[in-house]
């Protein structure tokens, strides 16, 4: 009886967190539509993850939804702590670990909209920077910040680019949906990388001037390469990506490694 119980906890542990990557996958869809209003200067709407929430809020069942999704999150965020504590490889622990604070980091911003609050994440990260700064030595914790995030962006990049996603699902959908999940993950990985890295390099801007208000998270990265030479081509593809990578997140949630 004890082992019946045990491994239905498990299975509805598990099907929590496959429900995060879903979650997950709708906010990345609803950024990159968000970042194409930002790309044909429609809406006035962050395109980041306050913004997403924000949007799900503002629908009929929105708070039913934003609760789902902080449950989903923590569950999500759980699991990776778990894989975390017993993983063997230091670089599989310190994923894992990481993938956990982004997870509870969500949660807490859904949980924040489902209250009824929650704020710009732009200006969040703004008055983080400028704490930061204030600190001893803030200015290279910044850039430390920055130089970090671009590495994740980098890594993003590599991990699309060469198909190491797939490590992530234990297998892919036969014939066709495949191929298509493949190209999704290669855009998506690549196009996220590619915002990181804006993002990051903002908080070494940040650093360099001493302007807090420079590291605009990532609204401001999107906002930043729509006004570059060609920056409303370079956008529209990186909003495509966004979509992409909420498409597979999808797939991941159905056959991923959990």
């Amino acid at each position: 009886m004890t082992t019946s119980s045990t491994v239905n906890a498990q299975r509805s542990w598990e099907l929590a967190a496959r429900a995060g990557y879903a979650v997950s996958g709708v906010l990345h869809v609803l950024i990159g539509v968000l970042a194409l209003r930002v790309a044909f200067g429609s809406g006035g709407e962050q395109a980041d993850q306050s913004g997403a929430l924000s949007a799900i809020a503002a629908t009929p069942f929105g708070a039913a939804i934003l609760w789902f999704s902080v449950v989903a999150f923590v569950a999500l965020g759980a699991w990776q702590v778990a894989r975390a504590f017993h993983s063997r490889e230091t670089g599989d622990r310190a994923k894992s670990a990481g993938r956990a604070v982004v997870y509870i980091a969500l949660a807490f911003a859904a949980l924040s909209f489902a209250r009824g609050g929650g704020s710009a994440a732009s200006t969040q990260t703004a008055d983080l920077t400028a704490t930061l700064m204030s600190a001893p030595g803030g200015r290279v914790l910044v850039a430390a910040v920055g130089l970090g995030i671009i590495a994740v962006g980098v890594y993003h990049v590599y991990k699309g680019w060469k198909k190491k996603f797939l490590q992530d699902l234990n297998r892919l959908p036969s014939g066709t949906a495949g191929s298509v999940v493949l190209r999704l993950g290669v855009l998506g990985y690549v196009a996220k990388g590619v915002a990181l890295g804006i993002v990051g390099a903002l908080f070494v801007q940040a650093a360099v001037t001493s302007d807090p208000s420079s590291s605009t998270g990532l609204d401001g990265a999107l906002h930043t390469l729509r006004d570059q030479p060609a920056g409303v081509l370079l956008l529209v593809i990186v909003a495509a990506g966004f979509v992409a990578f909420g498409a597979y997140s999808f797939v991941r949630a159905r056959y991923g490694r959990i």
